[in-house]
């Protein structure tokens, strides 16, 4: 199937909304199936995890999650390419296609210098080691049974080398820590067909001094110290004086979806408008147990009506 149709496809498959999560990974396998259960029950059409150093394995968890639910489709958000070879990635994602058809969606990603170098490994020229390891995983054997549709691959996408190679050797691109002037950029390099689903933070929160701190000290901290970050950052207009003291004002609010229901609905919507098909949202917590829940049940009657009823043309057309 040609990459703009599975693009359209698998946009179905996702609907207009979802969620990113990295608080699953903190907390115990039976708490984060009962979260994914109320996430689907809410509505949401998809549940993003990621996997960073020394926290649960990725395919692992999606089949705990997806093994707690009936519909909702489970995606890395992103898988490491540093973590397992092409073989062992191209091998879980058929065994857990082959177990729970159309739900599973293998997000990939190049990571970062010190999660690679700690591993062993030499974190150089990403972009490289990505096609590398696309070429590899379409090499790979699987002589298991298989899904009658293989499931759907997606890159960690953010600067235009690697748009490019989402858009030409998988079925989108799921951009993180973006803004809907990225989304805007990242439709044009791939084109109408491709799934773009950028993650989006949101923080239910009215108070700007008390917003914008929380996204600091909860969101932008840790993520804007890195080089990927920080060079993605620079091509968007952000310049050294926005990441002083944790992101400044116009950085967090560029980031970081804060306000109450019609703020955030309205930053979801200016993704669509931007050309989105899919928008994960991650809510922002004070702690990091806190799985933001309670966020979620309240945005999802204003976000989840708000998008059936204005979908993108991209959605109506799938």
């Amino acid at each position: 199937m040609a990459n703009d149709t599975r693009g359209r496809a698998l946009a179905g498959r996702l609907g207009s909304v979802g969620v990113w999560s990295g608080a699953l990974n903190h907390v115990p396998a039976q708490r984060a199936q009962s979260a994914a259960e109320r996430l689907e029950a809410l509505g949401y059409g998809a549940l993003w995890i990621s996997e960073g150093f020394a926290s649960k394995e990725a395919f692992t968890h999606a089949g705990l999650l997806l093994a707690a639910t009936r519909r909702l489709v489970v995606a890395t958000g992103v898988a490491n390419i540093w973590a397992r070879d092409a073989t062992a990635a191209g091998a879980a994602a058929h065994t857990l296609g082959e177990a729970y058809p159309d739900r599973f969606v293998l997000g990939l990603g190049a990571s970062h210098g010190p999660e690679v170098d700690v591993r062993g490994h030499r974190y150089t020229k990403p972009l490289t080691a990505m096609r590398g390891y696309l070429a590899a995983l379409d090499a790979a054997g699987y002589d298991s049974p298989r899904a009658l549709r293989p499931p759907h691959r997606i890159l960690g996408a953010l600067r235009p080398g690697m748009m490019a190679l989402a858009r030409d050797h998988a079925s989108g691109a799921h951009p993180y820590f973006v803004t809907p002037e990225h989304t805007h950029k990242a439709r044009e390099i791939l084109g109408d067909g491709p799934l773009l689903a950028p993650e989006q933070a949101v923080l239910l929160e009215t108070d700007p001094g008390t917003a914008r701190a929380v996204a600091r000290r909860h969101y932008l901290a840790q993520t804007i110290t890195r080089p990927n970050y920080i060079n993605h950052l620079a091509e968007l207009g952000y310049g050294e004086d926005d990441l002083l003291g944790g992101g400044s004002d116009r950085l967090v609010d560029a980031l970081v979806a804060w306000g109450d229901h019609d703020a955030i609905r309205r930053r979801v919507r200016e993704h669509f408008d931007a050309g989105a098909d899919h928008v994960a949202i991650q809510p922002i917590t004070l702690a990091a147990h806190d799985l933001g829940l309670d966020q979620l049940e309240e945005l999802a009657p204003a976000l989840l009506c708000d998008s059936q009823a204005t979908s993108t043309p991209r959605q109506k057309a799938t």
